[in-house]
């Protein structure tokens, strides 16, 4: 027996979801970010020549936190999207996309590895198009809502790149920076 769910059910399903989407994006974000001190927090960073354009410290918590229950609220769309072809691509895809956006605080803040951030950034940027056509093709609206995130990673590359260029020994600033400051 085959029964189409209601819009009513449809809209149920998703926001289960959500409730575990949204908050594990978050979750794992911050985490990622407590790894190393960033921000004013991190002397090393601190003490780098900053681009003309850098936002101020508290945008940044503002910002993620937006973007964060953005991308649970697009992946909940595609994992609710049961049937959709190429929706397990589009789910890996968007792993893939995160693995590499946590991974980049720990390199830049914990390591002072700016030119392997850039790297990291690209890769980000390149899942997160990559995640967005394949959301697109399930979800439109999963796939807008990852536009921000993209707009905002293209921003933080040319910051990343901007700070290599006004910091070329930013590896060695801090005495001791050839080990990392991540606490565990």
């Amino acid at each position: 027996m085959r029964e189409i769910a209601s819009k009513g059910q449809l809209r149920a399903a998703y926001l289960r979801w959500a409730v575990v989407t949204v908050p594990l994006i978050l979750l794992l974000g911050f985490a990622s970010a407590s790894l190393a001190p960033n921000g004013s927090k991190n002397p090393w960073y601190r003490a780098l020549v900053q681009p003309e354009v850098g936002p101020p410290d508290w945008a940044f918590p503002v910002v993620w936190t937006t973007l964060y229950v953005m991308l649970g609220l697009a992946l909940a769309m595609v994992i609710n999207a049961r049937g959709s072809r190429g929706r397990g691509g589009a789910i890996a895809l968007f792993a893939a996309a995160m693995a590499a956006n946590f991974a980049w605080s720990p390199t830049f803040f914990g390591a002072h590895k700016v030119g392997l951030a850039l790297v990291i950034i690209v890769v980000m940027l390149a899942l997160g198009i990559a995640t967005t056509f394949a959301f697109a093709r399930i979800r439109k609206a999963a796939a807008w809502l990852m536009v921000p995130y993209l707009v905002w990673v293209s921003f933080a590359g040319v910051l990343n790149w901007r700070i290599g260029q006004l910091n070329p020994d930013a590896e060695a600033l801090v005495p001791g920076s050839s080990s990392t400051q991540i606490a565990l």
